[in-house]
């Protein structure tokens, strides 16, 4: 392996690393300090930190399914999806760095989420955004680097900058 890929792997390694780590340690704090369902205020009527598990995926897709098939949704089809990621950012990150972000972000997120999924059957939640009676669903830094991930590679490609997958 050349000085450029082991520079590549590298980016990877720090951004996804950083994500995972960042996103376990909160949880962990969530789940030490914070009794399921209970709450800190920190922003009054805008952002509280709220304890939750969450079952399903995003915005609760697939919530109220049987485990069975949440487990297989969840466990099976995000770790195909995560290898796609992979093989994504492999094919991006030599000349479309910004692009690399954005899937190491992505990569980064799904394996906080799915480290989840193996130790507890589903997701640790917590970032609680509202407005009066107006609420945005939980949720926490895994999710969070997902959607900027996502965020950048719409940017790509609507400005048609991405490489020939």
């Amino acid at each position: 392996m050349n000085q450029r890929q082991r520079n590549i792997w590298t980016r990877l390694a720090l951004i996804s690393g950083s994500i995972v780590f960042f996103d376990q340690i909160s949880k962990y704090i969530i789940k030490i300090n914070l009794g399921l369902y209970d709450n800190i205020i920190v922003i009054e009527k805008f952002f509280n930190i709220t304890h939750i598990l969450n079952p399903g995926g995003a915005f609760g897709f697939f919530a109220t399914s049987s485990p069975e098939i949440r487990k297989f949704i969840f466990l099976f089809v995000s770790s195909v999806v995560a290898l796609f990621i992979l093989w994504f950012y492999k094919k991006s990150a030599g000349n479309y760095v910004f692009l690399s972000h954005g899937f190491a972000l992505i990569f980064g997120g799904a394996v906080g989420n799915l480290i989840d999924r193996f130790r507890y059957g589903k997701v640790v939640d917590f970032l609680d955004f509202y407005i009066g009676t107006y609420h945005w669903p939980a949720f926490n830094i895994a999710d969070s680097a997902i959607s900027i991930g996502m965020g950048i590679l719409i940017y790509h490609i609507i400005f048609k900058k991405i490489p020939d997958f």
